[in-house]
């Protein structure tokens, strides 16, 4: 089992930053795959970005690349999402979650419960 926490979202200007960790806990946390995922209001879940277990590998979304960096500390059991230049559209509630290295929502095993980033213009 691996438990998920986030943590760091709030209220900022367009063109600001925001820095997400989530805290995991479990002893095979190491092993998965890391993502982050987003959900707006009225709309799916959508894939933000991911890590390898090992770090050395990432994968960003179009929409986010050159503006969000993922990253793990895997002594510290916390990933966390690095989000810079922010635009209101991206407004939602941000998830990470623990699976394999795949975009889509369906295939990873564990969730957080969820932080909110509201951008405002």
């Amino acid at each position: 089992q691996v438990q998920l926490v986030e943590s760091g979202g709030g209220l900022v200007q367009a063109g600001g930053s925001l820095r997400l960790s989530c805290a995991a806990s479990g002893r095979t946390f190491s092993t998965y795959a890391m993502g982050w995922f987003r959900q707006a209001p009225g709309k799916e879940r959508d894939f933000v970005a991911r890590i390898s277990w090992s770090g050395d590998k990432t994968y960003y979304a179009d929409s986010v690349k050159g503006r969000f960096a993922v990253s793990r500390d895997s002594v510290e059991n916390t990933v966390y999402l690095q989000m810079n230049s922010l635009k209101p559209e991206d407004t939602a509630v941000y998830y990470c979650a623990a699976g394999g290295w795949i975009s889509s929502p369906d295939g990873m095993d564990y969730w957080g419960k969820g932080t909110l980033v509201t951008v405002s213009s």
